[in-house]
């Protein structure tokens, strides 16, 4: 396994895919991020990566899109009551038919978004699922391989931290830079 490719894979798709948010509106410049959603990502990989690779062979782009729907719902938790959502299961952003509705379950009464900026959301996410397929055939990754199987999971923690991002964004964050304490004794 070539970590350092899989490295650079990951760097080039959450670049192009924060671009691809950023040009449609629903990302700043910077991908905004918090450990605490980091932390949850890591907790929830392992079972979403196993309703992902149930899914993919049917719902490729509902795999690899869904990963960002779960960031926006953690994130939002996150601004919302982090206390009281830190450790709520992953299975609590299903919606009412389980997986195959997360999405929706997650703009709507998770977040309560308007419809005219959930279409916008989901067609964005939409895009960013194709270019990341589309990042895959251009680096001959084969999605049934070993190389494919981890690069299909950074796609989906990428994924996830590109939602988390958007929630962010539309919630107001922003990065600022710190004054330097140290220097100004």
């Amino acid at each position: 396994m070539d970590v350092q490719r899989l490295d650079s894979f990951q760097d080039t798709l959450q670049d192009g895919l924060l671009k691809l948010c950023r040009n449609a509106g629903i990302c700043g410049a910077e991908l905004l991020s918090s450990s605490d959603i980091e932390s949850k990502w890591s907790s929830f990989a392992k079972d979403y990566i196993a309703d992902a690779v149930e899914n993919f062979n049917s719902y490729p782009e509902a795999a690899i899109a869904w990963a960002a729907f779960l960031g926006m719902g953690v994130a939002n938790d996150w601004d919302t009551d982090w206390q009281a959502a830190k450790d709520k299961p992953y299975k609590s952003y299903y919606g009412p038919r389980g997986w195959d509705d997360m999405d929706e379950y997650i703009l709507g009464p998770c977040l309560h978004l308007k419809a005219d900026y959930a279409k916008k959301v989901s067609q964005t996410f939409d895009s960013c699922a194709l270019a990341a397929m589309g990042l895959l055939r251009h680096e001959a990754i084969e999605t049934w391989s070993k190389e494919g199987f981890y690069a299909l999971a950074r796609i989906y923690g990428t994924m996830f931290r590109i939602g988390a991002c958007a929630e962010l964004y539309r919630l107001g964050y922003k990065l600022t830079a710190l004054p330097d304490i140290i220097s100004n004794k």
